[in-house]
Order: structure tokens, then C-alpha cells, then sequence
């Protein structure tokens, strides 16, 4: 089949038509539904800092004080899983020597008898500390579990005195022990334990609990508040 010129300049203008059209669809923007959109920056998440909340059974403000000496001390004290906090504003017949597992909040109390320099008239009640020599009172303040060793009354682990007020503990060899007028019968007898000689002394499964979780040099905090 043969064209005419008319034809073939119709076909040709018709031929540039398309491309111009093709060409224009190109360079046209992208319609905005094709777009890739890149995601928005993630905001770093911010961590939840709760306060530390003392565990049922213990006094918060000397759970606050308690934490606060671990702070303080903490090239001293390197092991700090189990802490012993010993509430002195209780009687004697009640179990207050606490020893807390600091991950879990987990708490095992114990009775603990004082020393008979801090309760002359044997009420059941400590009414003073002292670090003096010879004093034959408990002292106040933070300890740190030292070795173990066979004494008067057997199995026994010694403490140090971290602070001015139980600095002379070694000297003075305050330890942990068991002890008679420790045992829960006592307490059945008298309402109250024996005295020691300002050692914190237990019955024997209570030391025996007491040394197992509070050994290689961890931590004793011991107070009254009222």
C-alpha cells in the first residue's frame, strides 16, 4: 500500500505527538501516593527510674539509711547482693535482724540479742550505743563481715566497723555467734533474749542463716530510730 504526503506528514506529526506525550509523563512528578516515605526518627526510650521501696517487715526510713551507708561505702563493700539490717527500735523478742537479698527484695528475720552496756536494766530494750572499750554495748552503724573462726561459743565470724561509731568493733571483738540466752526458749520463758557483751548473737540455726548469706565481706547496717 502506498501513502500520500499528506498521509505520511498526518502519520509523522501524530508520531511526534506521542513521543512529546511520552516524554512530558516522564519528567512529570511522581504522584505522592508513589513515594516512599521515609519513617520518622524513633525517640530513644527513656528509662523508668523507681525508688527503691523497702521490703515488707522493715522500716523504710532505716531501709533509706541503710541503702544510703552502702552508697557510701561502696569501695568497702564489694559483694552486694545480701545486705543485714538490724532495727534497734525493736524489743529484743521480736525478730529484728533482717537480712535482705537486694535483687529480689526477698527478706529472712531474725531475733539478735544486744549488748548489756546499751540495756542495764534488762528490759528487753536497747536505750543507748556506745564504741567505747569495755562498754559491753552494741554500737551503731556500718559493718563489714570478716573471717570465721572456732571461739567460745564455736562456729563464729568477725566483723569491722566501718564508721566513727564502731570503729573499735575488732578491737573491742565484736562478732557474730550463737548463744544459750539467744535461743527461742529463752524467749518463751523470759519475753525477751539474754544480753550479749555487744556481739549480735543468735540461736543457733539463726547464726547459722546469718553467716551463710551475709559472708565474704558484705554488709551490716545496724540503727535505732526512736
Amino acid at each position: 500500500m502506498s501513502l500520500n504526503r499528506r498521509e505520511i506528514l498526518h502519520l509523522g506529526a501524530a508520531g511526534a505527538g506521542g513521543l512529546l506525550m511520552t516524554a512530558a509523563a516522564a519528567s512529570s512528578p511522581i504522584p505522592p501516593a508513589l513515594y516512599v516515605r521515609p519513617l520518622p526518627p524513633i525517640a530513644p526510650v527513656q528509662p523508668v527510674i523507681r525508688p527503691a521501696l523497702a521490703p515488707v517487715g522493715i522500716n523504710p526510713a532505716l531501709f533509706a539509711r541503710a541503702k544510703a551507708a552502702l552508697d557510701s561505702h561502696g569501695r568497702s563493700i564489694v559483694a552486694r547482693d545480701f545486705i543485714g539490717i538490724v532495727d534497734f527500735s525493736q524489743h529484743s523478742h521480736l525478730p529484728r535482724f533482717h537480712v535482705v537479698h537486694l535483687p529480689s527484695g526477698h527478706v529472712e528475720s531474725h531475733a539478735v540479742a544486744h549488748g548489756k552496756g546499751s540495756d542495764l536494766g534488762h528490759s528487753g530494750y536497747l536505750e543507748n550505743f556506745s564504741n567505747q572499750n569495755g562498754s559491753e554495748a552494741t554500737s551503731s552503724g556500718t559493718y563489714i563481715t570478716a573471717e570465721t573462726y572456732e571461739g567460745k561459743y564455736g562456729h563464729s565470724m568477725r566483723v569491722k566497723g566501718l564508721d566513727w561509731t564502731n570503729n573499735n568493733a575488732e578491737s573491742r571483738a565484736i562478732v557474730i555467734h550463737n548463744a544459750w540466752y539467744a535461743e527461742p526458749d529463752v524467749i518463751e520463758q523470759h519475753g525477751k533474749l539474754g544480753r550479749s557483751q555487744g556481739c549480735f548473737a543468735f540461736s543457733r540455726a539463726s547464726q547459722w542463716n546469718v553467716m551463710s548469706r551475709l559472708g565474704g565481706g558484705r554488709m551490716i547496717y545496724a540503727d535505732k530510730l526512736a
